[in-house]
């Protein structure tokens, strides 16, 4: 479920079996993704596919991130919740990847302890996916299927597995699909994807950005003939297409499926954990640190005992990448102001400076304001910063709450001048001594400013589902900060006044609360 079929989906329900979506993008529980996930829930199946938790991390595991998406599948209830055999931090630094992890006795242990754990915090049976890669580390002691098979004993868990997936990593690695298929007991797979792939002179790569490749549709053959039928996806995250493309990719998923019977259930209890917390074993967390520090540091790679590791090249770019991706959604206009080769410099620079803190990437720009205010390439746009401000903070009401909002029959005329208002969650004023308010508006389409060098000001709303900029003149400023401080009403107005004599309190008044950034007291 992708943002540019929100619409066709809410407007049409075109038809879907079930729809999978990435947790992370609705860890907050607000806005309008998850308006848009509440709604289709009551009409379509929901999985839950996490990217974030990097349960292989040995010293970057997050339980606060676990509890934020325990908090979602308890409201959400998805018929389906997975994650990847993988890692992604270490300590506070998240690297916003799918890594590679050493497929060793250190590695499954830990991994069975969080399985474990998120199976117990969940309440539920998780799905565990394969992972495609660049590299593997020289002291593998199995197979990434032998891992899994052992880790479904172990700890009850299901496996989600990536066909295309298993492809790559047989081109990349030389590594037998068919014999990763024998490897997995009848029984664990709960769920199956499929994607294109990307060939390229030194590997390819599990872009999802095509249609299912033909080697992929004929292991996906062999994989329901051994396993049965199952729910299977097709996963489509670059260039996306019209819905219809995928559609029809999942319509041919589904007749092949129809020559296979129903796959045998797996158990939905999960297996308790074993273990209590353990240390992590200190080589695993250090060739997790090593292989961390040589994506900061070009050629450090040479010292982890990579096979393939003339492909490690590719993680780093891929660390770049996802910066400049993320920074990109956050601050679209100063990405047009910049250029792409510029702002992607600027990413990387970025990145390397503030690392990212969170498996949640929504959360990753949040210093780009200070940091641009020391950044030397950029003296010559001193408003860029303020710019900044702006646009982490519409990214930032994107996934805020939104609360019932006031109305006119919610006023009291007499008293009104004596109340004062609950600010809405999803609402801010914005200030600048440059003119950033009609910059902003300039790339939405209206007209670009005469001079940089002149105040501005806005109302930053959400009354729907898309952050608004209303721009603002000092004296409704004024009374609208005097409002967000919990001031009363008069004292809003008595603040306006001494700007303007002639404010105007009914138009003022009812932009406001057509803006809805008051919210409505309950009785």
């Amino acid at each position: 479920m992708r943002a540019p079929h929100y619409r066709q989906f809410l407007e049409q329900r075109p038809r879907a079996a079930w729809l999978e979506v990435h947790t992370e993008n609705y860890l907050d529980q607000a806005g309008g993704d998850f308006y848009v996930l509440q709604e289709l829930r009551r009409d379509y199946a929901i999985s839950l596919h996490g990217v974030g938790l990097g349960l292989g991390s040995a010293r970057g595991f997050s339980t606060g991130h676990l509890e934020r998406v325990a908090s979602l599948a308890q409201r959400i209830q998805p018929a389906l919740v997975s994650e990847h055999l993988c890692w992604g931090a270490v300590f506070d630094r998240h690297l916003n990847d799918l890594l590679p992890l050493a497929l060793n006795h250190a590695a499954l242990d830990l991994l069975e302890e969080r399985v474990g754990r998120m199976q117990d915090t969940l309440g539920r049976t998780i799905l565990l996916e394969n992972v495609s890669s660049f590299v593997r580390f020289a002291d593998d002691a199995m197979s990434e299927a032998e891992f899994l098979a052992v880790l479904a004993r172990r700890t009850g868990c299901g496996l989600l597995l990536d066909v295309n997936n298993l492809y790559v990593n047989q081109c990349n690695h030389e590594e037998d699909a068919m014999a990763a298929l024998a490897a997995i007991v009848r029984g664990t797979v709960g769920e199956i994807h499929l994607a294109g792939h990307l060939v390229t002179p030194d590997g390819v790569v599990d872009h999802h950005g095509a249609v299912v490749a033909d080697p992929v549709w004929r292991l996906y053959e062999a994989a329901l003939a051994r396993f049965g039928a199952v729910p299977t996806l097709i996963e489509w995250d670059t260039d996306i297409p019209a819905l219809e493309v995928l559609l029809g990719e999942a319509d041919k998923a589904a007749a092949i499926a129809t020559r296979f019977p129903p796959a045998c259930s797996h158990s939905g209890a999960p297996a308790l954990a074993r273990h209590s917390e353990r240390g992590s074993d200190d080589a695993l967390a250090e060739q997790q640190q090593a292989f961390s520090d040589a994506l900061f540091a070009p050629g450090a790679e040479k010292g982890l005992q990579l096979r393939h590791a003339e492909r490690f090249g590719r993680y780093r770019g891929n660390l770049t990448s996802t910066w400049s991706k993320a920074l990109a959604a956050a601050y679209p206009v100063i990405a047009q102001l910049v250029g792409e080769e510029f702002f992607t410099g600027l990413a990387r620079e970025y990145g390397c400076a503030h690392p990212s803190d969170s498996g949640d990437l929504n959360r990753f720009g949040a210093q780009f304001e200070s940091f641009l205010r020391g950044f030397e390439h950029v003296r010559d746009l001193p408003y860029l910063p303020d710019m900044a401000r702006l646009e982490w903070q519409l990214h930032r009401i994107h996934y805020a709450r939104h609360e019932l909002a006031l109305h006119t029959s919610d006023i009291n005329p007499q008293t009104v001048e004596e109340q004062s208002f609950t600010w809405q969650p999803s609402a801010q004023l914005f200030e600048s001594e440059w003119a950033i308010v009609p910059l902003w508006l300039a790339h939405q389409g209206k007209e670009f400013p005469q001079k940089m060098d002149a105040p501005s000001r806005a109302l930053l709303s959400r009354p729907e589902w898309t952050a608004q900029v209303t721009p603002l003149h000092a004296p409704e400023y004024a009374a609208l900060q005097a409002l967000k401080e919990g001031k009363t009403f008069g004292d809003a107005l008595d603040a306006a006044f001494a700007l303007d004599k002639n404010f105007n309190v009914a138009a003022s008044l009812q932009q406001w609360l057509q803006q809805q950034i008051l919210v409505k007291r309950p009785h």
